[in-house]
């Protein structure tokens, strides 16, 4: 479904309204601190206006958008920002079910994730990390029992839905758990950002449709683009909230804005975030038109925008003064959640030979 500019717009201040009243900093730190790690509240009323439902077709519960709708609607949650499964669930979950899932898992699955009563993560990656098929730890037997460990999985203790990654024979196939097992919460340097470790033991599961790594593939895109997307909406949030730090504190009588070596700073950084807008949006436009350069693009987005979301947080910090280095100054929340871009969905490394790849290096 195609949806005007001026639409995409009005879809955009919605989000930022409903987060600007029910995701302040003073709720981010409340939530963060709960066993959930998320708002229920907010989370229903973010289906409501259909962000959870945007990837999904209408005949599913889904307002049927594209790549652009997400990525605009990602600067939002990016800027709150927003503790709450939006990638992991409404972004990575679906976009693999309508890669992999045959019709009927897509009528099973994908309404109650539209409407935000079930929530969704995927078994993804093993120790390593690395997100590509070589890392994958799980493996399925020819019955669908699953059997190895998948670690960095995302907001994997309140998930509902579970989709699972695993080799086969006769390569790699998507599978939705049906049995028990075992979930053990991570420790994590970015509390808005949930991760679990999973261990299956001859646990029983049920394949998707034939799909395999090109499925995975296809999902992972649209979770780098939603990815570049929040990074670009943190960083434009702490530079906003940099120079308004700049135009206010008054030292040696002068506003600090007003010296020289802040000057170059903020102008270095104000080129770190209009260089990562334009790679996020412009892999979101490639993805929505189908480019054969489309890859590429979001392999630039992959890691251009966690590179200039770390860096503009680092400097923002330093920018602050003695102020910034407190946890209680919300910098920190916008450093945490920057860090944790550089691993998650493949990392600059991955990203960058990727970028290569596309362009025949």
């Amino acid at each position: 479904m195609t949806i005007s500019v001026a639409e995409r717009a009005e879809l955009r201040t919605a989000v930022s309204d409903l987060l600007g009243d029910k995701c302040t900093e003073d709720d981010v730190r409340r939530v963060m601190s709960t066993d959930d790690g998320f708002d229920r509240d907010l989370w229903s009323r973010l289906a409501e206006q259909g962000v959870l439902g945007m990837l999904i077709a209408e005949e599913h519960g889904g307002l049927g958008f594209g790549p652009l709708e997400l990525e605009a609607v990602a600067e939002e949650t990016g800027a709150a920002p927003l503790p709450a499964p939006f990638i992991s669930s409404a972004v990575l979950t679906v976009a693999l079910i309508q890669a992999a899932g045959a019709a009927d898992d897509q009528q099973r699955l994908l309404p109650s994730l539209a409407d935000g009563s079930a929530i969704g993560t995927v078994a993804l990656t093993g120790a390593s990390g690395s997100w590509t098929a070589d890392g994958v730890d799980v493996h399925a037997d020819a019955d669908g029992t699953l059997s190895g460990t998948a670690h960095y999985v995302t907001w994997g203790q309140v998930a509902d839905i579970v989709l699972v990654v695993a080799h086969t024979p006769e390569g790699i196939g998507v599978y939705e758990v049906t049995g028990d097992f075992e979930r053990t919460a991570a420790t994590v340097f970015d509390p808005t950002v949930r991760l679990s470790t999973f261990t299956f033991a001859n646990t029983p599961g049920r394949r998707l449709g034939t799909a395999g790594w090109e499925a995975v593939q296809t999902a992972l895109g649209y979770a780098v683009i939603a990815s570049a997307g929040e990074q670009v909406g943190g960083s434009r949030r702490i530079f906003d909230m940099t120079v308004e730090y700049l135009k206010t504190r008054v030292q040696f009588g002068r506003q600090i804005g007003s010296f020289q070596a802040l000057k170059h700073m903020a102008a270095d950084l104000l080129i770190e975030v209009e260089n990562a807008t334009s790679a996020a949006q412009h892999a979101a436009a490639e993805k929505a038109a189908d480019s054969q350069t489309s890859d590429g693009a979001t392999a630039l987005a992959g890691f251009a925008c966690a590179e200039a979301y770390e860096t503009i947080a680092m400097n923002a910090i330093q920018m602050h003064g003695g102020i910034g280095f407190t946890w209680e100054h919300p910098a920190h929340l916008f450093l945490r959640r920057a860090r944790t871009g550089l691993q998650l969905f493949g990392g600059p490394r991955l990203h960058r030979k990727r970028y290569l790849t596309s362009k025949g290096a």
